[in-house]
C-alpha cells in the first residue's frame, strides 16, 4: 500500500482478518439489512472478555418514532460524571451491543457513567432522523429525566467516526444544551473525498473511499451536505467557537485522519485549545480491537485522561 504504513501489531490484526473473512463481500454492496448483519457478525470477535462493570442495566427512551434502546455502564467506584456515547458505522451499521466492550472500557479509563445511545439508521431512516434520537437522549439525560435521573454530572457526548459526526451534529444543533466536554475518535466531519487522507488510504485497508461514498450517498444526499449537521467542517467561525472543549483523535491509516486533522487545525486557529492525538500505524475502527491491539486500550486510556482532564472529574 501507498501511504503511512501499519505497525507489526495492526498487520498481524489485518493478515488474521483477511483469513477469517475470505469471500464476504462488501457490506456496503448489500441490502442494509444484510450489511447490518454482516457487520454484527463481524464485531462478535471484538465484544469478548467483556470488563466488570459495577452495574449494567438496559433501558428504553420514548424516541419520536418508537423506543430507543440504551445501555447504562456504571464503573466500580464513584462514578465521576456521565457519557453519553454514540456508536459509529457509517449512519447505517452497529448498535449498542456492536461497540460494547469499548464503551465499558470508556467507563472504566474516564472513570464515569456511560449511557450508550441506539439511533435510527439509513438508508431507510437518513439525516436528520438518527441526529433527532440522539437529540432526544441527550434531553432526557441533560434534564436528569427517567430513565437517567441519578446520574451525574459533569456531562459529556462522546463517539466514534459516524457516531462523532452525530455527536459534533448534536453540539452544533440550535437551543441545545452544551456538555461540559466532547470526546472525538476518528469522526466524520466533511465530505471532501479528495482530502490528503481519502487519496492516501483510498483503498484501505479497512474503509475505503468507495466504501465511505457508499456511507454518505445512505445518509445525506447532495443538497444537505452543506449543513454543518451533516458535515460539522462547514459550521462558521461563530459556531465553532460556541463548542465545549473538545479531545478529538485519529487513526493515521484512515481515509477520514484528514477530517480530524483539518478540524482541530480551524479550532487552533480560532484561538482554543483543544486536543488532538494521531495514533500511528493503525486503521479506521482501531479502538474496537482492545483485545489484540495495545493502540486500541492506549487509545481508551488517553480518552479517559482526557475526560479527566476536561472536566477536573
Amino acid at each position: 500500500m501507498n501511504g503511512p504504513q501499519p505497525s507489526p501489531e495492526m498487520a498481524a490484526v489485518l493478515a488474521r482478518l483477511a483469513v477469517e473473512d475470505a469471500g464476504l463481500p462488501d457490506p456496503t454492496t448489500l441490502p442494509a439489512s444484510e450489511g447490518r448483519a454482516q457487520a454484527a457478525t463481524a464485531n462478535e470477535r471484538w465484544n469478548v472478555d467483556l470488563p466488570t462493570l459495577a452495574s449494567v442495566r438496559n433501558v428504553d427512551v420514548a424516541g419520536p418514532a418508537g423506543p430507543l434502546r440504551c445501555r447504562i455502564l456504571v464503573p466500580e467506584g464513584p462514578a465521576r460524571g456521565t457519557i453519553l456515547f454514540i456508536h459509529g458505522g457509517g449512519w447505517s451499521f452497529c448498535d449498542i451491543d456492536t461497540h460494547e466492550r469499548s464503551a465499558r472500557l470508556l467507563a472504566i479509563e474516564a472513570r464515569a457513567t456511560v449511557v450508550s445511545c441506539s439511533y435510527r439508521l439509513a438508508p431507510e431512516h437518513p439525516y436528520p432522523d438518527g441526529l433527532q434520537d440522539c437529540l432526544t437522549v441527550w434531553s432526557a439525560l441533560t434534564a436528569n429525566a427517567a430513565p437517567f435521573d441519578g446520574l451525574r454530572g459533569p456531562l459529556a457526548v462522546a463517539g466514534d467516526s459516524a457516531g462523532a459526526n452525530l455527536a459534533a451534529a448534536l453540539m452544533l444543533s440550535e437551543g441545545v444544551a452544551q456538555p461540559d466536554c466532547a470526546l472525538l475518535f476518528y469522526g466524520v466531519f466533511d465530505t471532501d473525498f479528495e482530502s490528503p487522507s481519502y487519496r492516501e488510504c483510498a483503498e484501505g485497508p479497512g474503509l475505503t473511499r468507495t466504501k465511505m461514498q457508499r456511507y454518505w450517498n445512505w445518509y445525506a444526499p447532495q443538497g444537505q451536505r452543506d449543513d454543518p449537521r451533516v458535515a460539522p467542517l462547514r459550521a462558521s467561525d461563530a459556531d465553532l467557537r460556541r463548542l465545549p472543549p473538545l479531545y478529538l483523535n485519529a487513526a493515521e491509516i484512515d481515509p477520514l485522519r484528514s477530517d480530524s486533522e483539518r478540524l482541530f487545525e480551524r479550532l487552533a486557529a480560532l484561538g482554543r485549545h483543544d486536543e488532538f492525538l494521531l495514533h500511528p500505524g493503525v486503521v479506521h475502527g482501531f479502538m474496537q480491537m482492545t483485545t489484540v491491539l495495545d493502540e486500541a486500550r492506549q487509545a481508551h486510556a488517553e480518552a479517559g485522561a482526557a475526560f479527566r482532564r476536561m472536566t477536573n472529574a
